[in-house]
């Protein structure tokens, strides 16, 4: 290592300079490095609005199903309480995969309100094998530590 002064030589734990008297500046070896957060965000992003299309086409066949196959099939002799369970569960659905576009575009746009919204949903996605889970593991990965709060507020300001 050598003086960006004088050019002489330095030694690894020199301060300054004992030729010229120049404060020595250690720089950190590599580029500095992007946090987690804004890594992966717009990933995480997409990734919830491509499930949430899937969440849609799951939720709207069901109720589908409900209304028309579980009529004729409750005519038959088939329990009551199915047309309008599977109804409902269509309905929570349909209403998570909305709330997952809302999530999703929200991370794209960087709000304020989007990690709490990613961070309800990955919880309740990591009962839906393989890609919720899969999912919900890492928005909870990227989202939930603390210091993620933090650099996710940061980049909510500066949107």
């Amino acid at each position: 290592m050598f003086c960006e002064g004088c050019g002489a030589a330095l030694q690894p734990d020199q301060l300054f300079c004992s030729r010229c008297g120049r404060q020595l500046i250690r720089a950190p070896f590599g580029y500095p490095r992007r946090d987690r957060v804004q890594q992966h965000i717009r990933v995480l992003g997409i990734l919830w609005l491509a499930l949430s299309a899937v969440n849609v086409l799951g939720g709207a066949v069901l109720f589908i199903l409900a209304n028309t196959l579980f009529v004729h099939l409750a005519e038959q002799g088939a329990p009551m309480f199915l047309r309008p369970l599977l109804s409902l569960v269509g309905l929570f659905i349909l209403l998570k995969a909305c709330a997952g576009f809302l999530g999703g575009w929200g991370l794209l746009q960087h709000e304020s309100w989007a990690r709490i919204v990613i961070l309800v949903l990955a919880f309740l996605a990591l009962f839906n094998v393989p890609f919720g889970t899969a999912l919900g593991v890492y928005s909870l990965w990227v989202l939930l530590p603390a210091e993620s709060e933090e650099q996710y507020e940061a980049l909510a300001r500066v949107a």
